[in-house]
């Protein structure tokens, strides 16, 4: 279920960097802020259990800020 709410996430951040890209960059901040939270929170679990419960946290906010750079990278790049 997060899986999809995470995908959902970055569509509705890629189509809101494509169309306004100047309005996009708090909410993307915001929830890298959130997913950051789950990270840290995550890897306070003690030696492997750590990184375990922090991994999908670090790759959700990637995949966000890469959603978000690429909506803004691809209207940069239309030609209007």
């Amino acid at each position: 279920m997060m899986v999809v709410g995470i995908v959902g996430v970055c569509v509705v951040l890629a189509v809101l960097a494509f169309f306004v890209p100047r309005l996009s960059h708090h909410p993307q901040r915001g929830t890298q802020r959130g997913l950051g939270l789950g990270s840290r929170a995550g890897s306070k679990a003690p030696g492997v259990l750590g990184r375990v419960f922090s991994k999908p946290f670090r790759s959700s906010s990637k995949a966000v800020g890469r959603s978000g750079s690429a909506g803004r990278r691809a209207r940069g790049r239309m030609p209007f």
